[in-house]
């Protein structure tokens, strides 16, 4: 599974989708938001970690998902498949919680097949710079805050300081059963929070081949070695960042290679205005949602 936009391509936009489970090294940009991806699978053309970014019709929406898939090969294609196929259903929704919803759902019904995941989703709102983030067990992303100076682990209980954004549920703030894998329970609902992006803000998401990383001597680098790791480095554009902290993370390694599938994607905002939604885009819009419900229906 490749990406489904060209590699001369370097911006998405209108109900546009990248990403996939084979190698890959790429900078995108969608509004508001510049995303550097890097992804290594682990002895298999198909690995078992899967990223997806999309872009809503309106271009306001940019949504991020990572999954740790159970398997490689043509289990892992199947599995990246279903995510790619239910992102694309929720592609105009802010409100991700449905999308969760539905992935765990689908996941419990294939418990069989041992397809069950971790999985992170983070949707960017451009309009008001907020980054809405549920994580369900999978290793928590990492903030850089240009106003505090410093990075820290994201999470519920992460303060923020940015202005809230309310939707019809009042807030996104979910507080039953958490830090769950998907496909284990079902119902389930997991944490969903936001916090505010300032111009020049920094996400680092990867998969746990970062935590699990031992150096020569055998110790693991774990969360809080990869947060030192990372304040060693100069925040910076998402390209030069995430390369420097993978050759970062090879010196911990001492140039040995990574026992698992490696996914790094470093996502920060930049200070371009949200889009607005002109005749032109909206018509674009409207094409492309006829056009996949035509290819759902055939």
């Amino acid at each position: 599974m490749g990406k489904s936009t060209p590699t001369h391509e370097p911006v998405l936009q209108c109900m546009d989708m990248i990403g996939g489970n084979h190698q890959d090294s790429y900078l995108v940009r969608s509004p508001a938001l510049d995303v550097w991806v890097d992804s290594r699978p682990h002895g298999a053309e198909a690995g078992g970690d899967v990223h997806l970014m999309s872009v809503c019709g309106s271009g306001r929406v940019t949504r991020l998902v990572m999954a740790d898939v159970a398997g490689h090969g043509e289990a892992s294609q199947e599995t990246a498949r279903l995510l790619r196929r239910l992102v694309r259903e929720h592609i105009n929704l802010l409100d991700q919680s449905r999308l969760v919803r539905r992935v765990n759902r689908e996941f419990v019904q294939h418990t069989e097949l041992g397809r069950f995941a971790t999985v992170l989703f983070m949707s960017y709102f451009a309009p008001t710079g907020h980054l809405i983030v549920c994580n369900a067990s999978h290793p928590r992303p990492l903030h850089w805050s240009a106003r505090l100076g410093d990075w820290r682990p994201l999470d519920h209980l992460t303060p923020d300081t940015g202005p809230s954004i309310r939707t019809e549920k009042e807030t996104y703030g979910l507080r039953p059963v958490a830090n769950l894998p998907l496909g284990l329970i079902e119902p389930t609902e997991y944490h969903q929070f936001d916090v505010h992006l300032e111009v020049g803000d920094l996400i680092v998401a990867y998969s746990d081949a970062f935590t699990d990383a031992e150096n020569p001597g055998g110790r693991h680098l774990g969360e809080d070695g990869l947060l030192e790791m990372v304040r060693g480095l100069t925040p910076a554009d998402p390209e030069p960042l995430g390369k420097d902290l993978l050759a970062a993370l090879d010196r911990f390694r001492g140039g040995g290679a990574p026992q698992d599938d490696q996914t790094l994607l470093v996502a920060r905002r930049t200070a371009a205005p949200p889009p607005r939604t002109g005749f032109r885009q909206l018509a674009r819009m409207v094409g492309r949602m006829l056009r996949q419900k035509r290819e759902g229906d055939s």
